[in-house]
């Protein structure tokens, strides 16, 4: 009867994760495409400082990762110092604002089934630099992936999409998740670095990190000299209040989804939280189409559907992989 009610505990937390990663992430993907496309008051004037977001979004992560330091934190030596993180930090600034930028020029669809072939340039560096050898059904999800990602992206556009962009540029856009990809790439090489040498460090600690230099490094670039980008960001936001309320609640969301990211790799693992966010990225596409009027064709949910087979495929063979290795241990 205890396994049982052990059992029901641990079903409800997952549903329980799922619902706040699902809701959180897919909420924030909502407000990115709005804060992207829409025209704002009167004047109908666009959001064009993009890359605000991340700054925002930084600031509101690192006050959030301070307070769950002092509430939650067990003790406060061990984990790696602050400065730490600073080439990471660069990184982390410059990859994600090439990936916002990417919403002026593709769909939020397009960026959003870009971004998830981070597998393509993983497997292109590890073959390339280091001589990894992948095996054959590696292969095919990357496949599935690139093909799916690249037939997407040849595909005629609806006119009612392009007319919601500020500056319609595939072959820019997809080259700016191309790099966001390669920057998140050294970004995470070098937390797992950070983690290896400090082992005591926990998500919050990296949380923590991460955000305080991405908020010095964004502060220089949109407020180190008179005329930067951020002053006119806050004087948009003073003129247009209801872009400065979705950007506090897209920041929320960020934070919010953070917290749940970490719950579910703390209880079920990260092949679990791979799992829900990548689920969620393909049920964001589907928001995106039905409810902000980016309609794709029978073709185009051919070229998604073909990505997330692949990066399903993957998922699955991840599980087998883990499931060869608990039986070594138990042998």
């Amino acid at each position: 009867m205890e396994a049982h009610g052990a059992g029901l505990r641990r079903v409800l937390v997952l549903v329980f994760c799922v619902a706040g990663i699902w809701s959180a992430y897919i909420y924030q993907g909502v407000l990115q495409e709005t804060l992207s496309t829409k025209r704002f008051g009167p004047d109908g004037k666009r959001f064009e400082h993009l890359a605000f977001l991340n700054l925002a979004q930084n600031v509101v992560c690192l006050v959030w990762s301070y307070i769950m330091i002092k509430l939650w934190s067990s003790s406060s030596s061990g984990g790696a110092p602050w400065w730490t993180y600073w080439s990471a930090g660069i990184t982390n600034t410059i990859g994600p604002a090439m990936g916002i930028e990417a919403l002026k020029y593709i769909s939020y669809p397009a960026q959003v089934l870009a971004k998830s072939s981070k597998m393509i340039p993983v497997m292109l560096m590890g073959t390339l630099v280091y001589g990894i050898r992948y095996t054959f059904p590696e292969y095919i999800c990357t496949f599935l992936v690139a093909g799916g990602v690249s037939t997407f992206a040849l595909m005629k556009t609806s006119s009612k999409t392009i007319s919601k962009l500020a500056h319609p540029n595939a072959p820019l856009g997809y080259g700016l998740c191309f790099f966001n990809l390669a920057f998140d790439g050294f970004t995470n090489a070098t937390q797992d670095s950070i983690t290896a040498r400090y082992p005591k460090t926990s998500a919050w600690d990296i949380m923590l990190g991460m955000n305080l230099w991405g908020t010095i490094y964004n502060i220089i670039y949109m407020f180190g000299w008179p005329h930067g980008s951020g002053f006119e960001a806050v004087h948009f936001c003073k003129q247009h209040p209801e872009a400065a309320w979705d950007i506090f609640l897209y920041c929320l969301c960020g934070a919010v989804g953070q917290n749940f990211i970490f719950l579910t790799i703390s209880r079920f693992g990260s092949l679990a939280n791979t799992t829900i966010t990548t689920t969620r990225k393909f049920v964001s596409i589907v928001v995106s189409s039905l409810l902000s009027g980016n309609p794709l064709s029978t073709k185009q949910w051919g070229c998604v559907l073909m990505v997330f087979s692949g990066l399903s495929y993957q998922i699955y063979l991840k599980w087998r992989k883990l499931q060869r290795l608990q039986k070594k241990r138990k042998a």
